[in-house]
């Protein structure tokens, strides 16, 4: 069984650098992954694009992390896609 099979990532900023490896790895260990972004739709896409052709479940979603209504919309965006399963903050 995978370390996190059941469980979805809000990963902030999780279409580059270093998030864009937490996003896959956290993927890799089963979890589905919500990639957040702020500006770069197309990274987040493509890490998306990633995970799934892997073979796991993923979504990007805007949103900046600075604002309460946004941050609260990410998380909601989470539930609706991926059920309402514990959430790992990263």
């Amino acid at each position: 069984m995978k370390r996190f099979a059941g469980k979805v990532a809000v990963v902030t900023g999780g279409g580059k650098g270093i998030s864009a490896g937490i996003s896959k790895r956290l993927a890799e260990d089963g979890a589905a992954v919500v990639v957040n972004y702020a500006s770069s739709a197309a990274d987040a896409q493509k890490t998306v694009d990633a995970i799934v052709a892997a073979g796991g479940k993923a979504i990007a979603v805007q949103g900046d992390v600075s604002k309460r209504a946004q941050v609260t919309a990410v998380f909601e965006a989470a539930r609706k896609a991926f059920g309402p399963s514990a959430l790992i903050k990263t």
